[in-house]
């Protein structure tokens, strides 16, 4: 196994290089699939890009993994990542920020940037990543590939470790709509040991026809923060799928003013509770038991534990405490649910939703070190997670050389028509 920018991994989009071999011929024989490192490999090294994880190596296959290697995959290693998911540059790894293959200097986004840059760079054809609040579609966006977040309870996390429990999903990354659509196939499998998986298997259809279809396109996806050059590129992206045979219907979406605020209270709450296992006791170095356990604690965090991962189980835990709960977390529940309200009543009028993955191209390694900005980059992509449907982002182009992202959101467990809509972008613009 091999660790951090090597010649082999000039981009340090894995943290360990390290050959998982297929179990069985099958759909994915001769592919390459990276695994982000939040995923468990039996008998390698899982670390969430985290120092307090370093030498855990997980007894037990994640589902997706025993999944793609039972279909012939091979893996080359496990992803660089922001530390347990906390982040949308991969600058907050443990083992040092992953570059962005279109220009070094750049991110690669977050929090699967090591996935995304293994893929835009032919490390490996195919990536797992997850996404909690764009995770997948942000540095799908930001490196030019395309990255689907399923609906939540599609896909298996059993062998995630947790962040956000009732936000994250694994999901698939590619270059093309067509390995992306493959990929989702193999991983929906059900799994009876995820409580929150729903046995509805992706069954793709990517024939191109949008014909009839309606396609939202919510006023507040281009509003403040959005980079007039980005906005610009969607719109014209948006207007191929018009070309296409779809109907664009200008709409609005109010909740977006509150869902980043629910989305980060929410997270950093879930976050406080499923990263207390991490004491030195259960999992981490191992504490000074010479010491009283609260000190002990307190110290193996402190030292192994990055920046911003203290600080979002600091606001999590505030966010949950006693006087605090109601005017916080529970504020933060009844805001998601207008989300889901919104989502609910547009997908009434319309089949799809169309905007910008993010609201800027991918800034420079260092350039963002206020954490209100770097969550601020995150606006377009939360309210997805929140609500639980299939969101993927679909390269349409570039601002100044650098990948701008189209974003097309469904309803729930409608995730085919999401990607049929993509592959006919994708096939459209190739026309």
């Amino acid at each position: 196994m091999v660790r951090g920018e090597t010649q082999q991994d000039p981009l340090n989009a894995f943290i360990t290089l390290a050959e998982i071999p297929p179990r069985a011929p099958g759909r994915l024989s001769g592919i390459t699939v990276a695994v982000k490192d939040n995923i468990s490999t039996r008998g390698v090294e899982t670390t969430c890009g985290s120092r307090i994880l370093s030498g855990y190596v997980p007894p037990y296959d994640a589902h997706v993994v025993d999944l793609i290697r039972n279909e012939g995959a091979l893996i080359p290693g496990k992803t660089n990542m922001d530390e347990f998911g906390m982040g949308s540059s991969t600058e907050n790894s443990g083992f040092g920020p992953a570059r962005n293959p279109r220009d070094p200097e750049r991110v690669t986004g977050g929090s699967s940037g090591g996935s995304a840059a293994a893929v835009a760079s032919g490390m490996a054809r195919m990536a797992l990543g997850t996404d909690t609040g764009g995770s997948i579609r942000c540095p799908a966006a930001f490196c030019g590939i395309v990255g689907l977040k399923p609906t939540y309870g599609r896909i298996s996390r059993y062998g995630l470790v947790a962040y956000a429990n009732s936000l994250e999903q694994i999901g698939p990354m590619a270059l093309s709509v067509a390995d992306c659509s493959l990929l989702m196939e193999v991983i929906s499998r059900f799994d009876a040991r995820d409580a929150t998986m729903q046995d509805r298997p992706y069954l793709p259809r990517l024939d191109g026809d949008i014909r009839g279809m309606r396609i939202g396109v919510p006023a507040e996806f281009f509003g403040e923060g959005v980079d007039p050059a980005v906005a610009d590129r969607v719109r014209k992206a948006i207007s191929v799928l018009e070309g296409l045979g779809a109907a664009i219907v200008e709409c609005a979406m109010p909740s977006m003013e509150y869902a980043l605020a629910a989305y980060y209270v929410t997270c950093t709450s879930e976050a406080s509770s499923n990263l207390a296992r991490f004491d030195g006791v259960r999992y981490g170095p191992a504490s000074d038991y010479k010491k009283p356990w609260h000190e002990a604690f307190q110290e193996v965090r402190m030292q192994h534990f990055g920046p911003e991962v203290r600080r979002r189980i600091l606001i999590g835990t505030f966010a949950l405490s006693a006087g605090y709960y109601g005017k916080y977390y529970g504020k933060a529940q009844v805001a998601r649910e207008h989300v889901r309200e919104d989502y609910s009543r547009l997908f009434q009028e319309v089949d799809l939703l169309a905007g910008p993955t993010m609201p800027t191209v991918a800034w420079k390694i260092g350039e963002k070190s206020d954490p209100l900005s770097m969550y601020l980059a995150d606006i377009l992509t939360v309210p997805a997670n929140l609500a639980g449907v299939p969101a993927a982002s679909v390269p349409c182009g570039t601002v100044q050389g650098l990948p701008v992202g189209l974003q097309l959101t469904g309803r729930a467990f409608e995730d085919e028509l999401v990607m049929n809509a993509a592959y006919a972008y994708e096939q459209g613009v190739k026309a």
